[in-house]
C-alpha cells in the first residue's frame, strides 16, 4: 500500500452534523470483525471472510492507516471510510497510482445517509489535505446504493469495465468538481 503523501496524521477529529470520523481504535476491534464477516456487507466486495481468517489477521491494535476514518455514530463504530492511494501495480489498472474512495458500514447503519455524510467530510479534508487532486471510485454496477452515492458525491463516470465477474463503475472526483 502507497502513503496518502505528506499529510498530516492523524488529523483532528472530523465533525458532522451526526457522525464523527477518527482513526481507528482498539475498542473498534469487533465492529471491524462484524464488518469484514457480514455476508450483506460482502455482496459487492468478494464476499464476507470467515471469522477465524479476521481474526487472525486483525491486529489487537489497529495501525494508524493515512486516509483511514472511523464512522463513529454517539461513541460507536458504524463503518469505515478511506482514501487510499494505489500501488503502481494494483490489480484494477484503472486506480493504480489514484487515491481511491472506499467505505464500508455496517448493514444497521445502512439507508440514513451516514455514507454520503462520512464520504462528504472524507472529501473534504482531503480537498484541503491534498488539493487539487483527484480522488476515484471502483463499484459494481449492481450496487444501486454504492452508484447513488457516488453520483450525489460529484464523481463523474469515466468508463465501465469487466472484473471480478462483474461489470464495474469507475469514476474520478476533484474538489472543482463539485464547485
Amino acid at each position: 500500500m502507497a502513503e496518502l503523501g505528506h499529510v498530516t496524521w492523524p488529523p483532528g477529529p472530523i465533525a458532522t452534523a451526526r457522525i464523527l470520523l477518527r482513526p481507528p481504535q482498539a475498542r473498534d476491534r469487533a465492529a471491524f470483525v462484524e464488518l469484514y464477516t457480514s455476508p450483506d456487507v460482502g455482496i459487492y466486495t468478494g464476499g464476507a471472510r470467515s471469522r477465524e481468517e479476521v481474526e487472525r489477521a486483525l491486529p489487537e491494535e489497529p495501525r494508524r492507516r493515512p486516509g483511514l476514518f472511523v464512522i463513529d455514530l454517539d461513541g460507536a463504530m458504524v463503518g469505515m471510510v478511506q482514501l487510499e492511494r494505489r500501488d503502481a501495480d494494483y490489480e484494477v489498472r484503472q486506480a493504480a497510482g489514484q487515491v481511491d474512495l472506499g467505505y464500508l458500514l455496517l448493514p444497521e447503519a445502512w439507508g440514513r445517509g451516514y455514507a454520503t455524510e462520512a464520504c462528504e467530510a472524507a472529501l473534504g479534508w482531503f480537498a484541503v489535505a491534498l488539493p487539487g487532486e483527484a480522488v476515484v471510485l471502483i463499484t459494481q454496477t449492481a450496487n444501486t446504493p454504492s452508484m447513488r452515492l457516488a453520483a450525489r458525491l460529484g464523481f463523474v463516470e469515466v468508463e465501465r469495465f469487466e472484473a471480478y465477474d462483474a461489470e464495474q463503475w469507475f469514476g474520478t472526483w476533484t474538489a472543482t468538481t463539485t464547485g
